[in-house]
């Protein structure tokens, strides 16, 4: 995640760890190097200015300068700083017996998916959710969250065709939501209308709808990858709506990090959200902490956790366990273990949860060579799978052709593969030994 300024921060921190005394010389060269990293990340000129300030003070204080390892004490500082411009704690949605949530934004900027996701994960929580179709302008934005609702199995309501007026669609749907909260504490999440630029017709809209709802929340969904541009969005809504948080989309394809960086300093209100992929489960709640760690190369391991207890079910990982000790790991285990990975999300965004991988060289993930290796896989018969040593030259030249891969690629997995359950299986007889040999020593 924001692998540009991610790459520059890591190399100055090493350089910074090889001094054994730090000086006000020293400090000065590495915040100016952190400084310019920042700039070109596209955060906000003041808010770089600021942040650097306050480090610099911290930097050269006495616990820092008599400290043993003065480097990674800077490093320390710079994690906290950085942790409390991105919001220091993560806050929570506030959630009511019947609560009202209004999702705005500008087109383009994820606004209606983003209402789907926010859906989704509150129905995972428990809650029972419900999509309100506020957006009366562009055109197919009902249709759009209508099949959102549906593939997520959330019910949506769109009011009656022709409908132009976004408080009427509200009043019923909130007297529809009142029916539900009798057997359930009910959350409508209100889709509203956006346009290419901020307008007064636009903010009008908005202000009169928010004032019909007064929701618990009011959330801004803003495109990451914009940058400045995304920050003036977010502090123009701000004044006009009094925003009580923000829901930063595209955060995966966002190289810089500018926007996230920038956004809780120029508007005083918390990030509560993060889109990290086009599907409706890629929507994480926005911890500044973790954030952090993950810019500094320190890893989410505590993020990689929740999504493996997300995505792998207790008794798929028990079996895999018992086929990995024993070493009978087939290629239907594999094909298995391959899919239990693809549902946590990307690869590439799974290894920058792990602490030093993020930035590491040759560690990018080829898409287009996952999916030749699963071809490879389900092109082999159920039978070929459970018994990959009568993969014979014939066998292979028919999983070629049927993968649309070459018997090299398929030779290759094999190869790999053989290796794999050869490591396997020299380490289950190591740990049968070692059991051995306590005992023996009993």
């Amino acid at each position: 995640m924001f692998p540009q300024l991610s790459d520059k921060l890591q190399e100055v921190f090493k350089e910074l760890r090889g001094h054994g005394v730090i000086n006000e010389s020293n400090v000065d060269t590495v915040l100016r190097q952190v400084r310019l990293a920042l700039l070109e990340a596209d955060v906000d000129f003041q808010v770089a200015r600021k942040f650097i300030a306050r480090v610099k003070e911290k930097a050269l204080g006495e616990t820092v300068l008599r400290s043993i390892t003065p480097g990674q004490q800077i490093v320390k500082i710079f994690y906290d700083e950085l942790t409390a411009l991105l919001g220091g704690d993560a806050e929570p949605l506030r959630l009511e017996d019947e609560t009202r949530i209004l999702i705005v934004g500008l087109n383009g900027s994820g606004k209606t998916t983003s209402a789907a996701k926010l859906a989704l994960r509150l129905k995972k929580q428990g809650h029972i959710p419900s999509l309100v179709a506020c957006d009366l302008q562009r055109p197919a934005a009902i249709e759009q969250l209508a099949t959102l609702g549906k593939q997520i199995e959330v019910p949506v309501f769109t009011g009656e065709p022709g409908e132009k007026n976004a408080q009427r669609v509200a009043a019923v749907a909130l007297t529809r939501a009142l029916g539900l909260a009798r057997a359930r504490p009910s959350i409508s999440i209100f889709d509203t209308a956006g346009r290419q630029e901020i307008d007064e017709a636009l903010m009008r809209e908005l202000k009169d709808l928010k004032e019909f709802l007064q929701p618990q929340e009011t959330l801004l969904v803003v495109d990451a990858a914009t940058g400045q541009q995304a920050v003036s969005v977010a502090t123009h809504f701000n004044n006009a709506l009094s925003l009580t948080g923000i829901i930063l989309t595209k955060l995966d394809g966002d190289a810089r990090g500018g926007a996230a960086l920038s956004m809780r300093e120029v508007t005083q209100r918390p990030i509560k959200f993060a889109g990290t992929g086009e599907k409706l489960d890629q929507f994480e709640p926005f911890i500044p902490e973790r954030l952090a760690g993950r810019i500094l190369g320190m890893g989410d391991v505590v993020g990689l956790v929740e999504k493996a207890a997300e995505a792998v079910e207790v008794e798929d990982a028990a079996r895999l366990e018992r086929k990995l000790r024993t070493a009978s790991f087939d290629f239907n285990d594999f094909l298995a273990q391959f899919r239990m990975m693809r549902r946590m999300g990307p690869l590439e965004n799974i290894l920058g949860m792990l602490p030093g991988m993020g930035n590491m060289q040759g560690l990018s993930v080829d898409e287009k060579q996952l999916k030749r290796t699963e071809a490879i896989v389900l092109s082999m018969t159920k039978y070929e799978r459970a018994r990959p040593d009568i993969l014979n030259a014939r066998r292979r030249q028919r999983i070629a052709r049927g993968s649309g891969c070459t018997v090299t690629e398929v030779n290759n997995l094999l190869r790999r593969f053989d290796q794999m359950r050869k490591v396997m299986k020299s380490a289950g007889k190591m740990k049968r030994a070692l059991k051995e040999l306590q005992r023996f020593q009993r």
